[in-house]
This record gives structure tokens, C-alpha cells and sequence, in this order.
């Protein structure tokens, strides 16, 4: 078990370093490590961490840590991956906080801010296009897809309405699908 929450803290303390733009920035690391070298979740449990961790109070990083380790340790788990996440964070606020008011003025370090604000812009893009490729199968999630960018872009609707709607449209969705091919069967 110590092993286990070892690993956990310290793949999330790596991640956590890396956490340059917030959660969404860090959801391309987050899926490499936790699908592909880890292999904690699949790609659709990702998928789900992901809409879970979008309608609860938090970064999306730091929750989706706390999904995995509790789910590979329990609460241990849970605490060991969490703390490991925003441990880095944590160190690295408190030093930039106590350096940069001296520094935000300089002409350099506004210069490293908008390339690194550009750099973040392209990390979130790559995060969509992933979660596109393996989460838009069929026209229905298409359509939600393009509903939901829709209303976004032209409002301020929260993301947990989006998230609970389009997790209700895709329940209706399926039952009607369901029962559409009952009654198909049922005229053979």
C-alpha cells in the first residue's frame, strides 16, 4: 500500500510541476500518464472524470487526482494524490508571490506571461481535440457537441448546466434509440 500511494503522490507531484495554465492545460499530461503509462482509467473513464470533475467546486486537475486515487487506493489514495498535485503549486505561488510584485513591471516578464498565456491556449486545444476524437461517436454527440458550443460561445450558462443537460439528453437520447429498435423488433 505505501508503494501504491508513493507512486500516486509523486506521478501527480510531476504533473502538479507541470500545472501552467490550470486544469484544463494540464488534461493532455494528465491522460498520458494516467491512461497510457499508468493505466488507472481507460480513455472514457477520463471522459467522465473529466465531466465529473467540471461540475464540482475546483480545479479540474486537482480533481481528477483525487478521482484516481481514491479509486487505485481509497482515502489514502485520494489524499496522497491531491496533495501531490497541488504540492508543487503550492511552492511555487508562494515564491512567485514573494518575487513578483518587484518584477510584474518589467517589460520581460510581461513578455514570458502572454507566450506562456499562447503556449496554454494551444495545451487546451490539444486537450479538446482528444477528448473530440474519443467522445463525439455518433450524430447524437455531435449534435449535443454543437448545441452546447452554440449556447456557450453566445452565453454565460454555468458548465454544470451543460454537463447535467447534455447528461439527460444522452439518457433520453438512448431510451429512444432503445425503444425505437423494441418496436422494430417487435413488427419482425
Amino acid at each position: 500500500m505505501a508503494h501504491k500511494l508513493w507512486e500516486l503522490f509523486w506521478t501527480f507531484t510531476k504533473i502538479g510541476v507541470m500545472m501552467f495554465g490550470g486544469g484544463y492545460a494540464m488534461l493532455p499530461l494528465l491522460q498520458r500518464e494516467v491512461v497510457e503509462t499508468h493505466h488507472w482509467a481507460t480513455e472514457e473513464e477520463m471522459a467522465d472524470y473529466y465531466a465529473i470533475g467540471q461540475c464540482t467546486p475546483g480545479i479540474i486537475a486537482v480533481n481528477v487526482a483525487t478521482f484516481i486515487g481514491q479509486k487505485e487506493a481509497g482515502i489514502p489514495g485520494a489524499i496522497a494524490a491531491t496533495v501531490g498535485q497541488v504540492l508543487p503549486s503550492l511552492i511555487i505561488i508562494s515564491v512567485i508571490a514573494g518575487v513578483l510584485t518587484s518584477f510584474a513591471s518589467l517589460q520581460i516578464v510581461q513578455d514570458a506571461f502572454g507566450a506562456v498565456r499562447a503556449c496554454v491556449c494551444v495545451l487546451i486545444l490539444n486537450a479538446v481535440l482528444r477528448l473530440m476524437k474519443t467522445n463525439i461517436v455518433d450524430v447524437p454527440t455531435f449534435l449535443i457537441f454543437i448545441a452546447v458550443l452554440a449556447v456557450a460561445m453566445i452565453t454565460n450558462v454555468s458548465p454544470v448546466v451543460f454537463v447535467l443537460l447534455s447528461g439527460v439528453l444522452g439518457v433520453v437520447i438512448r431510451w429512444l434509440q432503445l425503444d425505437g429498435e423494441a418496436r422494430k423488433g417487435a413488427e419482425k
